[in-house]
């Protein structure tokens, strides 16, 4: 066991050194490899960041809420949007029966959103701002990364006080700090408001939603003073789920309240929809089915490339070095040994080539990463993934010239020129 660890070892020293002797030969290698290794885990980082902030931005969103609304979200096929039409807005009416009577929730919110609204601080001011009203709940239900200052207090919110919180790019551009904002009294449609609350800065989501940068969150009742969501917005209402209940379980007893608050009759339709973000993940883990598989078949086919010339490059190894095979042969050197010596080498060239396209890809996810909002990963598991395709292709590539190696003649071998 020992001796054959010592022909290895003494083999991959071999093949370090035929690779550096032939450094036009390795680097014409290399490129071939690195752009197929480079191909295939550029893919699937590409394609497993994709999933990873659409899952993310669903996360923000609530996996175990549910949105009462007017319009169903679109499915598959034909959208009925004829059935929807006339359905009512959710009125804040809805509020109380669902606090009251939906046991399965734990928080409920009554909200609604009006965008390209005008915001000023003194001489300065912001266009295209979302107005963003909530009630009491709202923090319990949403993830809302402040960065200084709090939410509405209760009374705040009950009473329909002035105050605010300002979205991050509202902050940074009206005022030229942080501390500079706490406090400040700043117009909107005219009104004074308060600023009680700053947030951070949290990017684009991938599948829209709730922009917050973009936004100045208001306490419901203040907001319907400046604004008629019945004419001007899309009003909905937000039921979160008690810990350990079934979002099935959420919408059986919603669905059975709200019914009765607008007393439907049992052969009657539902007049409202009750969406939910879990929905989703069906519909993307078949979508990503389908793009990691396109990729999958983009990427082999460069590796393709990357191994026919590995292959070449080792029958022309196996040709120049067929009097050295003769004599290793001639003292002892078992078809085995040969073979391995061979196979080792392709299996550096790949591992090297491997390692050279996952530093491209490395650096492509630091360059994305600080030029855009777009959170690119390369993970643990695309590295090993590519490392493994290394070896894969090395051995592929490398076995028929390595075994043209091990099978000649040491005679024929050694008289060859």
């Amino acid at each position: 066991m020992i001796a054959t660890l010592k022909i290895l070892w003494n083999s991959l020293k071999m093949a370090l050194q035929e690779l550096r002797g032939n450094r036009l030969r390795t680097f014409l290698s290399l490129f071939g490899i690195t752009i197929g290794i480079f191909c295939i885990s550029a893919v699937f980082t590409l394609t497993g960041s994709l999933e990873h902030n659409i899952r993310k931005g669903l996360a923000d969103l609530g996996e175990d809420v549910i949105y009462l609304q007017k319009w169903p979200w679109g499915g598959n096929g034909e959208y009925a949007w004829w059935k929807y039409m006339n359905r009512p807005e959710p009125a804040y009416k809805d509020l109380k029966p669902i606090q009251d009577k939906v046991q399965s929730a734990s928080y409920a919110s009554f909200n609604f959103e009006v965008g390209n609204k005008k915001v000023e601080y003194g001489d300065d001011y912001m266009d295209g701002v979302t107005l963003m009203a909530v009630t009491n709940d709202f923090d319990q239900i949403q993830s809302l990364q402040i960065l200084d200052g709090r939410f509405f207090a209760s009374s705040e919110s009950n009473s329909g006080a002035n105050t605010a919180i300002l979205g991050y790019t509202i902050w940074d551009g009206l005022f030229p700090s942080a501390e500079a904002a706490m406090g400040k009294m700043v117009k909107i449609a005219g009104r004074d408001v308060k600023v009680i609350g700053l947030l951070k800065k949290k990017g684009e989501s991938m599948i829209g939603g709730i922009g917050y940068d973009n936004a100045i969150i208001l306490p419901y009742r203040f907001a319907r003073t400046i604004v008629d969501e019945r004419r001007y917005a899309d009003p909905y209402i937000l039921v979160k789920a008690r810990p350990n209940v079934s979002l099935v379980q959420l919408k059986d007893e919603l669905r059975g309240v709200m019914r009765a608050s607008h007393r439907l009759k049992p052969r009657q339709d539902d007049d409202f929809a009750l969406n939910e973000i879990s929905s989703a993940n069906d519909n993307l883990n078949a979508m990503f089915a389908a793009i990691n598989a396109g990729g999958f078949l983009i990427a082999v086919f460069a590796l393709i490339v990357g191994a026919f010339g590995i292959a070449n490059i080792m029958f022309v190894t196996v040709k120049e070095r067929t009097n050295i095979i003769g004599l290793k042969k001639a003292i002892g050197a078992r078809r085995n040994i040969i073979l391995m010596e061979f196979l080792l080498e392709a299996v550096c060239l790949c591992l090297f080539g491997g390692l050279l396209g996952l530093l491209l890809v490395y650096l492509l996810t630091v360059v994305i990463n600080l030029l855009s909002t777009f959170e690119m990963v390369l993970s643990v598991g695309s590295i090993i993934f590519s490392l493994c395709v290394s070896i894969g292709v090395g051995i592929l590539a490398g076995f028929i010239p390595a075994y043209t190696a091990s099978k000649l003649d040491p005679v024929v071998a050694i008289r060859s020129n």
